[in-house]
């Protein structure tokens, strides 16, 4: 802290503001102290207590109406809005006399509102930087749907030469991406009619890299655009209007329209202050808003209308004429605390506190390295790490490299992040221009990568051995350096490998090292292994049965994940999202065909009839096909039964058919499966979770090492809270990673490596009440990381012998072949 203050000093913590960042913290952010650091502020910045108390107060003191009214309460609630589009003009310093507040449910409705009524014409242009946002993006659609062309662009900016003046400023080009271009080849063959209208688009700040742009822009574009488009098939082209997409950079440094007259700029109100939600502004030039071509009228926006005739009298005012139904008044007369709250801090302040915060992540990012000397952070558009530059707002980018140079991938460090208390962003931020141009990722690379099935939030962090996105931490005005320097930390504690040493005769390389094999033999020449439980679980996330004995088939366990619970929007529930599915418990009666099911949430047990042949392994076949249970009325109540156990709408789906090889990723859809030579019901990745008794009570000895408060909340883990299917005993702990086949009586199973593990291990169910802790999976990424997998029990698959009927008994000898 010393150190950066020394460097920071003059910059960091509002030293001239009513109240220093300690006080802000202490007095409206009291929910951060239970541990959470947020460092997600480009994605949405935090509300503070006061300014939700001040809302509370408000809303509780005065009555508002729908403004579309002559009341005195709607004409009250009238004055307020028109207040509340002062404060927008006034936070850009624009003039209501050149521009005009339309408000929008967000920054992408008003990006949309451009879109949809800019006048395209078959001679208009549409550029935009390859930094902009995917909604900025999607203004293209409707340039080219009206026979326009687009084309991304790259800003390139030039410092002064020796001798030019330094008022002069820098020189700023524009080059166009050919490959991009659309609908272009008609401009080289003859000359752009002069009357089209054009449009220019760039971010105030870049919300993949936070570089922020140069805002004489705005002019060179307006005024100078022949020189600026020099050597691009757009120079010789007139009348350019110019947007800002200031949603993410407003919060920081708001662009002056009165310096830099843009004619569209957009910003969300959540950027700024975390409330409200769902709420925007299109500032528009009034002499530009005369442009734009509206067809859709709604109530609120029309002087007259006749039903049976097509007529219809516009209302003349800009935001009269394009706010569509009755604006969103509640949410607007909250903006008024949040600016109250910016106002005593200033923009400035904030954006010299926050990036004080950035830089000094930055720099020791930078600074790392592996004990191999290599280097540990890969940054993002962070050259110029001096305060003074103003090139680059509060948000650090990169990613991460292992000793050996190849990459970790970004869900491992977001995962990671998540279990120290660390909420943080990763992927490509919906921009994917920056993305690809900062990862060096080509055309062909982005289509192959589509190809193999990666799209947006899902796992393909590392593609080819290139990451397909990055890590973002980007701090707010409330932001601290003691949240700083526990980010670093936590980089330094779990990606950092420290220098080779020798301990105990061992070479050990490396954060994460796996334990020599010989370390991990028993002490017996030949240990011994038995089957201590069989456990089957028939519903996908739900509390399964133990049994003694229990017939194996195609897909493993008989029944074994042959249910899962389905959200009513197609989801497919589980304990991470819905933690009270470990209280259904189950069981199947093979004699009957009975599958049973109870709740303490529900009155009556519930009973299905299963439809098989008995315990025949062999016929596991059903009647039918679909996803749902065959009788409707049977099926209306086992959902009901199920909605009220759960306490949401879902329905019961049974797997279709044992020949099917899906299974769920990330995203609950289905996706690849590792065991792709066996049959699997609804399980993740496996027919067989295998954990040892041995491991788990090696893991208990590191919990109770590490932290007393958790031993004291919490009872020592048994095997079952790994969901395991068989459990073990004998040997040493982790002696099953090295297994690649097993003998468990009669019957042969291949070892598929190790499970892993995901914060679902975390809830816990202790005596009828469900609990969730960061335990145990955060000590287990302490010691069984491997390449971005935290990894403990070993995944199998049963190898079916078709002739006979094969059963599986606890107390039955196992037999690992480690070669």
């Amino acid at each position: 802290m010393e150190a950066f203050l020394k460097e920071f000093g003059d910059c960091y913590g509002y030293p001239d503001a009513p109240k220093n960042i300690q006080q802000i913290r202490d007095t409206e952010f009291k929910r951060l102290d239970k541990g959470v650091v947020y460092l997600d502020h480009a994605g949405s910045t935090l509300y503070s207590e006061l300014q939700m108390d001040n809302i509370f107060k408000d809303f509780t003191s005065n009555v508002y109406g729908n403004p579309h009214s002559q009341s005195d309460i709607s004409s009250g609630t009238s004055d307020l809005i028109a207040d509340a589009r002062h404060q927008v003009l006034e936070y850009f310093n624009a003039s209501p006399e050149d521009y005009s507040c339309i408000f929008t449910s967000g920054a992408t409705a008003a990006l949309k509102l451009v879109g949809e009524t800019f006048p395209w014409t078959q001679d208009s242009k549409f550029l935009y930087t390859m930094e902009n946002h995917n909604s900025v993006l999607g203004i293209r659609q409707y340039a080219l749907g009206k026979g326009a062309s687009a084309c991304a662009v790259d800003i390139e900016e030039a410092a002064n030469q020796p001798g030019q003046l330094a008022s002069s400023g820098p020189s700023i080009k524009v080059k166009h991406r050919a490959v991009q271009m659309r609908n272009t080849s008609k401009l080289q063959k003859e000359e752009s009619k002069g009357d089209a209208y054009n449009l220019f688009a760039f971010p105030s700040e870049c919300n993949f890299t936070g570089l922020r742009f140069n805002l004489d822009l705005v002019k060179l574009i307006k005024e100078n655009t022949e020189t600026t488009l020099q050597g691009s098939p757009f120079g010789k082209s007139k009348q350019w209007m110019v947007l800002i997409d200031a949603a993410k950079g407003c919060a920081t440094r708001p662009p002056d329209l009165t310096e830099y007259p843009a004619d569209f700029v957009v910003m969300s109100f959540y950027k700024l202050f975390g409330y409200p939600t769902g709420l925007g502004a299109l500032l528009v030039r009034n002499d530009a808003a005369k442009l734009l071509k509206k067809t859709y009228f709604s109530g609120g926006t029309v002087a007259a209308s006749i039903a049976d005739i097509d007529f219809v009298k516009r209302r003349e005012r800009v935001e009269e004429c394009f706010e569509d139904g009755s604006a969103s008044f509640l949410s607007i007369a909250a903006i008024r605390h949040g600016f109250k709250l910016l106002k005593s801090l200033t923009p400035s302040a904030i954006w010299m506190h926050t990036t004080s915060l950035s830089i000094y992540v930055k720099k020791k990012l930078q600074a790392l390295r592996h004990g191999n000397g290599g280097g540990v952070c890969v940054l993002y558009g962070s050259e110029n790490l001096k305060l003074s530059s103003h090139k680059s707002g509060p948000t650090v980018t990169f990613n991460l490299k292992r000793p050996d140079g190849s990459w970790f991938g970004y869900l491992e460090v977001e995962k990671l992040a998540s279990l120290s208390g660390i909420q943080l962003r990763t992927g490509c931020f919906c921009n994917p221009g920056a993305c690809a141009k900062y990862l060096d990722l080509s055309h062909s690379d982005l289509l192959s990568n589509v190809e193999a099935g990666h799209i947006c939030w899902d796992d393909n962090d590392v593609i080819n051995g290139k990451p397909t996105g990055a890590v973002r931490v980007s701090f707010g005005y409330m932001s601290t350096f003691e949240e700083a320097k526990k980010f670093i930390d936590f980089i330094i504690s779990s990606f950092v490998s420290p220098p080779k040493n020798i301990g105990n005769g061992i070479a050990v390389s490396g954060r994460f090292p796996q334990l020599p094999s010989i370390e991990l033999e028993s002490k017996e020449s030949n240990p011994s292994y038995y089957l201590k439980s069989v456990t089957i679980y028939p519903i996908k996330s739900c509390a399964g049965f133990s049994v003694n004995r229990w017939p194996l088939c195609r897909t493993g366990l008989l029944h074994d994940r042959e249910w899962m619970i389905q959200g009513l929007t197609g989801e497919i529930l589980t304990q991470k999202k819905v933690p009270e599915m470990s209280l259904i418990s189950t069981f199947i009666d093979l004699e009957e065909g009975l599958l049973s099911v109870e709740s303490a949430r529900c009155k009556d047990k519930l009973h299905i009839r299963i439809k098989s042949d008995s315990y025949n392994p062999r016929n596991n076949e059903f009647d039918s096909h679909a996803n749902i249970l065959e009788n409707h009325n049977e099926e209306t109540r086992i959902n009901c039964w199920f909605t009220n156990a759960i306490g949401r709408q879902c329905k019961l789906l049974r797997y279709s058919s044992s020949t099917s090889k899906h299974c769920l990723n990330r995203n609950k859809s289905p996706g690849l499966c590792r065991d792709l030579e066996s049959n699997i019901n609804f399980a993740n990745e496996a027919q067989f979770l295998l954990i040892s008794e041995e491991s788990v009570a090696d893991l208990n000895r590191k919990l109770e090492a590490k932290d007393e408060d958790y031993n004291r909340a919490h009872e020592k883990l048994d095997p079952y809270r790994f969901r395991p299917n068989l459990v073990i005993t004998g040997g040493e702990p982790y002696a099953e990673d090295n297994w690649r086949t097993l003998k468990i009586g009669d019957n042969h199973f291949t070892s598929l490596g190790g499970c892993n593990r995901c914060q679902m291990i975390n809830i816990s169910n202790e005596g009828g009440q469900v609990k969730k802790s960061n335990e145990p999976l955060t000590t287990l990424a302490s010691y069984r990381r491997v390449k971005g997998k935290i990894l403990f029990g070993s995944l199998l698959r049963y190898e079916i012998d078709e002739k006979t009927k094969s059963w599986i008994r606890v107390g039955e000898e196992v037999n690992p072949d480690t070669e």
